[in-house]
């Protein structure tokens, strides 16, 4: 999710992406193999909590891709893999970087699918955030994990590229709560939580705010453990509410898996974040 701290390190960030549907660099695919492609990629996607197995699932759908560059299911996917290659198999910054600038660039692919969307922003007068309100519900799920993407590589960027993309990441986000407000688990709500909880005083924190936007995510998806760690990695922190941060990452080593089995490798990865952040409890809370 994204956060906007004061004290982001600063880095240097390159830009990622246009906003264009064309086909990737790969051997041509017979169209009477198209479906078998398919079955292994969703193969490889199933297993996804073995990193080895995520990146077949990427290669897979890349030629997938390919074949049809219109296929929002194929590119979401790709948006998907590629930020959870960074966010769940990843905790070195160089290679989290990598893995969320190339989500990106498949999520401006997957945007680009939108011509309404694009024709605006052909115009020159259009920004991104304003172009957005072209996006419907089909366009949902690229939005968000877009926008995920590119809140987890601005903040690890630097201050001044967080600053740079967070209207864009509020503007996609706000459209897909409009559209499907608990799209992934009630993930706009989730986002809103750590938004108010993460933002510095002087530009609107408020963890009223804040817990009320994870209240309602949890309320509507319980065993969902991201929200979960987000309420304690950000909401706590900030509130120095050590209760609550030990007893949220308790409960969250402490589920069983299989409440959610289909995100089952994206809760794991939950798990070992929980682990991290008890880490580092001590650095955490002032007492």
């Amino acid at each position: 999710m994204f956060s906007l701290l004061p004290f982001l390190v600063l880095g240097c960030a390159k830009q990622v992406g246009t906003y264009t549907v064309a086909p990737v660099a790969t051997a041509p695919v017979a169209s009477d193999t198209v479906g078998a492609l398919r079955a292994d990629a969703e193969a490889a996607w199933s297993n996804r909590h073995d990193k080895a197995q995520l990146q077949v699932a990427l290669q897979k759908y890349e030629a997938l891709y390919a074949v049809d560059p219109n296929d929002r299911d194929v590119a979401m996917h790709l948006v998907r893999g590629w930020y959870f290659l960074g966010d769940g198999h990843e905790t070195e910054k160089t290679a989290q970087l990598a893995h969320w600038a190339t989500a990106i660039e498949w999520g401006k692919k997957c945007l680009a699918i939108n011509t309404e969307f694009t024709a605006l922003l052909a115009k020159g007068d259009e920004t991104e955030e304003t172009a957005s309100r072209a996006f419907g519900q089909a366009d949902v799920p690229c939005l968000y994990w877009t926008s995920s993407a590119l809140g987890k590589w601005a903040k690890s960027s630097g201050i001044g590229t967080t600053l740079k993309h967070l209207p864009t990441v509020k503007a996609y986000m706000t459209r897909v709560g409009a559209l499907e407000p608990t799209f992934y688990y009630s993930g706009p709500d989730r986002y809103w939580g750590a938004y108010y909880s993460a933002i510095p005083s002087f530009a609107g924190q408020d963890l009223g705010k804040s817990k009320d936007h994870f209240d309602k995510a949890i309320a509507a998806y319980p065993d969902f453990l991201g929200t979960h760690v987000l309420l304690a990695g950000e909401w706590a922190v900030k509130k120095q509410d050590k209760a609550t941060f030990e007893k949220e990452l308790n409960w969250v080593l402490q589920a069983p898996l299989d409440r959610v089995p289909e995100v089952r490798a994206e809760m794991e990865a939950e798990q070992r974040k929980a682990k991290a952040l008890l880490d580092r409890q001590a650095d955490l809370f002032a007492n």
